[in-house]
């Protein structure tokens, strides 16, 4: 059974909102705790406390799969671990002594969230997932994101400190994407694992939106009870892509209608008045998870 989630009382409020200053938008129309659009160069064209530390959730995975690429091959045989396979994580699950590629544990790392992937690919580059973190930080410093901080490769919450903003999750997005594999696994709708045994493991891809417009370049998703709900995305529009995130929604379905509006802001920052964009009338979600 489908349900659908109408943003047409957005759209409205939007018809009559000037853009001149974007900021002016009421921020109460993103029920998250954060939220920000930018474009290509990294202006903010709205942001909703876009500097503010929080909970990262399994966004910090896109960071995890960068730096897997910069040390493996995606070819490379992983062997999961004792320690990975008993992580905390949703299905798939995956067993100790399941032998897959390094392609294959990214594809279920990006495409399904599963904690015990990002492990398994932290332990083969460094050996252990404490030395990992380092080069993760490392390379969220690299990037600019100099609010973020991770103390795990997965996301899951930690004794440690594990933070980023809505305004780092634009840029660490913005150059994961240059990774042609993971721009390719974001992308992808579906996809089949196999492991070494034969055994075969079906993904489909949490990202929503995908299904939903093929404007949407790609995006990762994140929950825990701490963090909520969170999704940082990257839109192809008539002015360039745009980079969406949302931090901290109750509610998994406002994720999809908020990065909409999000893009519907980006979209048509230059007018005097937002128009309706065909894009925004309805957005027909399935069943959640």
């Amino acid at each position: 059974m489908k349900r659908v989630y109408p943003i047409i009382c957005y759209i409205a409020y939007l018809l009559f909102t000037p853009v001149a200053p974007s900021l002016a938008i009421s921020q109460k129309i993103i029920p998250a705790k954060a939220a920000i659009v930018t474009d290509s160069s990294g202006t903010i064209i709205y942001g909703k406390f876009p500097n503010t530390r929080l909970a990262p959730a399994s966004t910090v995975k896109l960071v995890t799969a960068m730096v897997v690429i910069d040390n493996l091959y995606p070819w490379t045989t992983v062997i999961i671990s004792e320690n990975a396979a008993k992580v905390r994580s949703i299905q798939p699950r995956l067993h100790p002594g399941d032998k897959m590629t390094v392609s294959d544990l990214l594809h279920i790392a990006l495409m399904k969230s599963v904690n015990s992937a990002a492990v398994a690919l932290a332990e083969a580059t460094t050996g252990s997932e404490q030395s990992f973190v380092t080069l993760m930080n490392l390379k969220a410093q690299e990037i600019g994101a100099k609010n973020t901080l991770f103390s795990n490769s997965s996301g899951l919450p930690t004794k440690g400190r594990q933070y980023t903003t809505a305004n780092d999750l634009t840029l660490i997005l913005k150059e994961a994407l240059n990774y042609p594999l993971i721009r390719e696994i974001l992308e992808e709708k579906e996809y089949l694992v196999k492991t070494s045994a034969g055994r075969e493991i079906p993904l489909k891809n949490s990202d929503n939106l995908l299904w939903q417009s093929t404007n949407v370049i790609g995006g990762k998703t994140g929950y825990t009870g701490t963090a909520r709900n969170c999704f940082v995305c990257a839109i192809n529009t008539e002015k360039g892509p745009l980079y969406t995130a949302v931090l901290g929604a109750r509610l998994r379905s406002s994720l999809w209608s908020s990065t909409i509006l999000l893009a519907e802001i980006g979209m048509n920052s230059d007018a005097v008045f937002f128009p309706v964009k065909p894009l925004s009338l309805a957005l027909t979600l399935p069943d959640e998870d």
